[in-house]
């Protein structure tokens, strides 16, 4: 039978240059674990007290007459993590214009994958928080897949992973991303400042129009995302969404000297080695001696925990067998329905996303502490059942060269 690849594996450039986005993101990952162990150490040792100064260390930036004051973890989470929703967008732009979401035909598999990997956890989550509205606000939390942990965990199997399951994969992380902002836009929105808004709306018309003008000049759309991330900051938007906004609006094509593959060239290295693991160490900070018995086996951490390990994979392996079932799609070259199996499980490391929505969840509260807990034991039990599961796996079959793509 003949060797039927993905359509990406057809266009070698743009193979090779998946190949180095899985590794740039195997390695934020293992920069993220780094800086999240710090985090947990320094939270639990005794000059813990030096932890959370930091963390409430107030930070001023001033321009003319006006200035922003915000603590070190705002500045982490409402503005550096901009940069990563920026680069983020700048990748589902681009693998929606000619890369693995460029047709419904491409999307349709791995799309099902994490809507299914999406509502599966959320409904679990919501089971198990059903009576307590204040919880039930969490319902999110383990809805997120970590793109960069989970390749992170591939990586460690080194070729015992086919290459087929990592593109997969990566796809389905890049539509659970999507998916992810879109919640944070739609259901962890304040009240409305409508001033603020609006001119953020004016703004990005501005960015618009510049780039339907062929407008080529980085400097207007810096300064344009820099206004444009104050207004949505002052709007009860998430501020971390003007980064999303301006990935969509600056000019993104094919020429590799185009404004978006200069600025995503440019920020990939910083959003990897800096903004991810000051993401880490800002927000994996947890002290064990908050908790009791009884947390441990409360509802919030249950659901989190569950709704990861459990609800993660049954979502992912049951939303592509159906894509199968339904003749969307065929199983990659080499891959089989365990290697599947592994990778669903391994969509149940939520770190990143996960700790974000928890942060704008629960803020303030031990709920927001709980939630933590229950984040790092599920991604850190679905990565170790992931793994030790695909290890058992000892070649890629090579029988099977079935393509996840509709015939």
């Amino acid at each position: 039978m003949a060797d039927v690849r993905f359509p990406i594996m057809r266009n070698p450039r743009r193979f090779v240059a998946l190949l180095g986005f899985l590794r740039s993101e195997s390695a934020g990952g293992v920069a993220l674990i780094v800086t999240a162990l710090v985090a947990l150490v320094w939270s639990n040792s005794p000059s813990a007290e030096s932890y959370h100064h930091l963390l409430e260390l107030p930070i001023s930036i001033g321009v003319g007459g006006s200035t922003l004051a915000m603590s070190f973890e705002r500045w982490v989470n409402d503005g550096l993590m901009t940069l990563f929703f920026l680069v983020v967008g700048l990748e589902i732009r681009r693998e929606m214009t000619d890369g693995q979401l460029a047709s419904l035909r491409q999307v349709a598999a791995p799309g099902l994958a994490a809507l299914g990997g999406m509502i599966v956890p959320a409904l679990v989550f919501t089971a198990f928080n059903w009576s307590d509205p204040s919880k039930l606000h969490g319902w999110a939390v383990p809805v997120a897949t970590d793109i960069a942990f989970a390749l992170a965990a591939l990586s460690v199997l080194g070729r015992r992973v086919p290459t087929g399951l990592k593109v997969f994969l990566t796809a389905v992380a890049i539509i659970d991303d999507l998916g992810a902002i879109l919640v944070i836009a739609l259901f962890y929105t304040a009240s409305l400042t409508w001033t603020a808004l609006l001119g953020a709306l004016i703004v990005a018309a501005l960015l618009y129009v510049l780039n339907r003008l062929n407008v080529r000049a980085m400097p207007p759309y810096l300064i344009g995302g820099a206004v444009l991330w104050l207004c949505v900051l002052h709007s009860g938007i998430h501020a971390t969404l003007a980064g999303v906004m301006l990935a969509f609006l600056v000019p993104l094509g094919p020429e590799p000297d185009c404004v978006g593959h200069r600025i995503e060239a440019r920020l990939s290295s910083w959003v990897t080695w800096a903004v991810l693991p000051l993401f880490g160490l800002a927000n994996a900070g947890l002290h064990f001696g908050d908790f009791t018995l009884g947390d441990l086996g409360g509802t919030l951490i249950l659901g989190t925990v569950i709704g990861l390990v459990i609800g993660k994979q049954v979502g992912v392996f049951g939303a592509t067998l159906l894509a199968l079932r339904l003749g969307l799609a065929r199983l990659p070259a080499g891959v089989t329905y365990r290697h599947l199996y592994g990778g669903a499980v391994l969509c149940g490391i939520g770190f990143t996303m996960s700790l974000f929505i928890a942060d704008l969840s629960f803020r303030g509260s031990h709920h927001h502490e709980e939630v933590k807990l229950g984040v790092f034991a599920g991604s850190l039990l679905a990565a170790a059942l992931g793994i030790a599961f695909l290890a058992t796996i000892a070649s890629p079959a090579k029988a099977d060269t079935r393509t996840l793509e509709r015939t």
